[in-house]
C-alpha cells in the first residue's frame, strides 16, 4: 500500500518532472559512459549501474545490464559503481563525491580497483549495514567482481527503505531549452515540496506513535500517585516531605500539559524528563518517610523507566550481543541475580512487540528524555551499543548535536531526489590506499546484526 501512495502522489506535476528528467538523460547509457564521477553519476541517476571504460574488461556491459535489471525489479535506491584505482577516483572522497553529484537518499556500493565497500543514507538503511553486507559478499566470492556485486544487491535490498526512482526516456523529441529550464526549476521545488510533506507526515505518524507509549507512562505514574498513603497535613509529615510530594504531584501535572501540546516527536523529550524527575521526587519522598538516606539522583532502571530509579547497576547481555552495564531497579536486579530474564519494556510495532530500544529511531525523543540528562549525555550510546537507537547516537554527527536535532523525522527517505542535503557522515572514510577488501573501511562500530539484536 506503501508503494502504490508514493506512485500516485508523483501523478500530476510530478510525472512532468519525471519526463524532464529522462530527457535530460536520454543520451547517456544505462550502465556505463566516458568515466569520471560527472559520467559515474549521469549514468546511476538513470540505471542504478555505472562501470567505468576500464573495468570493462572485468564487468562486461551484459553483465551491468543484468544487474540494472535486477536493481529495477527490485525497485530500490541502490546504486552499484565499478571504478578502477586511480585518482580520478579519490580513494577517500569517492563516496562523498558521488552520494553529492547523484543527489538521492539511496544504498551506494563501490568497487574500486581490487576493494568493495558500500555506504548508505540512514533514510534508506540502518547505518552500518551496507558495510556489514558489502563485507560478508566480498569475502564470500575470492575478487569474482560480478559474484560480489550481485550477492550485495540481493542481500541490500530486501533491508533498504523506500523505492527506485524511475525516469520516464521514452520521447523522442526534444523541448525548447528555455522551457526545459524553467520546468527543471518547477521539477526541484516539486521535488523538495514532496520531501517536506512527507517529512511532516512521519513526524505526525511517529507523534502518535509515541503518544500511546507517553500516554502509558503517564498513567502509571498518576497510578503511584493515587496509591501513595501520603497525607500533607498529617502530623508526622514535615516540609521536606511536602517539598517532595509537590513536585511529584507538579512534574505529574506538567507532564500531562506538555504531552497535551506536543506538536512533533522531539516535542516528547521534556514529558519523560518530567516523568522522571517526578519518579525521583516519589523515591526522595518514600526514603524521608522510612527514615532512610536520601537516595542519590541516578538513572531510570533501564529495562523499563516505570520501575522508576535505579538502585545499582549490573553487568547484561542481550542473546548473541555483548556484555554492557546497565543501570537496574531492584527488582530487575533480584531478577538477574537468580538467572531470570529482566521484566523489558516492550512496544508494539509494525513486526509486533519489540523491546523499545529496537522499535525504531522513533523512540530517541522518549529515550533521551530518561536518560539524556545523566553522565553529561554520554550515558546512552554504552546503554544502546547494537541497537536501533544506540547506531544513530553514536554517530558523529547525532553526537555534534543536541539529541532531538537528529531524529528520524528530519531525513529523508530512500528515493528521495535531495541534492547535497545529506548527511556527510553517512558516507565517511572510503579505501585504504593499498591491499584489497579490509583496509579499515568494514566493520559494524559495535553494532550486532545490522542493528537488531
Amino acid at each position: 500500500m506503501r508503494t502504490l501512495a508514493r506512485r500516485s502522489r508523483g501523478a500530476g506535476p510530478l510525472a512532468l518532472v519525471a519526463t524532464l528528467l529522462g530527457l535530460l538523460l536520454l543520451l547517456a547509457p544505462a550502465a556505463s559512459a566516458a568515466g569520471g564521477l560527472d559520467d559515474a553519476a549521469s549514468a546511476l541517476k538513470q540505471g542504478r549501474v555505472y562501470v567505468d571504460p576500464a573495468m570493462t574488461s572485468r564487468f562486461s556491459q551484459s553483465q551491468a545490464d543484468a544487474l540494472t535489471e535486477k536493481i529495477n525489479k527490485a525497485d530500490k535506491p541502490i546504486f552499484v559503481a565499478i571504478v578502477p584505482a586511480d585518482s580520478a577516483y579519490g580513494a577517500q572522497t569517492v563516496f562523498k563525491d558521488l552520494r553529492t553529484k547523484v543527489g538521492i537518499d539511496g544504498a551506494y556500493a563501490i568497487w574500486r580497483g581490487d576493494q568493495f565497500a558500500a555506504k548508505a543514507d540512514r533514510g534508506a538503511m540502518s547505518q552500518g549495514s551496507a558495510e556489514r553486507i558489502a563485507g560478508a559478499a566480498f569475502r564470500s566470492h575470492n575478487g569474482d567482481i560480478a559474484a560480489t556485486v550481485n550477492d550485495f544487491v540481493d542481500s541490500a535490498a530486501p533491508q533498504t527503505k523506500g523505492t527506485g526512482v524511475n525516469h520516464t526516456t521514452s520521447i523522442a523529441w526534444v523541448v525548447i531549452p528555455v522551457v526545459l529550464l524553467a520546468l527543471a526549476g518547477a521539477g526541484v521545488f516539486l521535488l523538495f515540496r514532496r520531501a517536506k510533506k512527507r517529512k511532516e507526515e512521519q513526524a505526525r505518524a511517529e507523534l502518535e506513535q509515541l503518544r500511546r507509549v507517553v500516554d502509558e507512562d503517564i498513567t502509571a505514574f498518576g497510578e503511584e500517585l493515587d496509591r501513595l498513603d501520603f497525607n500533607p497535613a498529617a502530623a508526622d509529615a514535615d516540609d521536606t516531605q511536602r517539598t517532595d510530594y509537590t513536585h511529584a504531584l507538579d512534574s505529574y501535572e506538567k507532564a500531562k500539559r506538555l504531552m497535551d501540546e506536543a506538536k512533533r516527536p522531539d516535542d516528547v523529550k521534556p514529558v519523560t524528563e518530567a516523568l522522571e524527575d517526578g519518579r525521583f521526587a516519589l523515591a526522595t519522598l518514600a526514603a524521608r518517610r522510612e527514615k532512610r538516606p536520601v537516595p542519590e539522583r541516578r538513572p531510570p532502571c533501564f529495562f523499563d523507566p516505570r520501575h522508576g530509579p535505579s538502585v545499582k547497576d549490573a553487568d547484561w547481555a542481550p542473546a548473541g550481543g555483548a556484555a554492557r552495564t546497565v543501570p537496574v531497579c531492584q527488582s530487575d536486579a533480584d531478577r538477574l541475580a537468580t538467572g531470570l530474564d529482566p521484566a523489558i519494556r516492550t512496544v508494539e510495532t509494525e513486526h509486533g512487540p519489540q523491546p523499545y530500544w529496537n522499535a525504531g529511531p522513533a523512540y530517541a525523543p522518549w529515550v533521551g528524555g530518561y536518560f539524556g540528562g545523566f553522565g553529561g549525555g554520554g550515558l546512552l550510546p554504552g546503554l544502546l551499543v547494537g541497537t536501533m537507537l544506540g547506531s544513530m547516537i553514536s554517530s558523529p554527527a547525532y553526537a555534534a548535536a543536541p539529541m532531538m536535532d537528529h531524529g528520524y523525522q528530519d531525513q529523508y527517505e530512500g528515493g528521495d531526489f535531495t541534492g547535497a542535503d545529506f548527511n556527510s557522515s553517512d558516507f565517511s572514510g572510503g579505501f585504504s590506499d593499498g591491499g584489497g577488501f579490509g583496509g579499515g573501511d568494514f566493520g559494524g562500530g559495535g553494532d550486532f546484526g545490522g542493528g537488531d539484536w
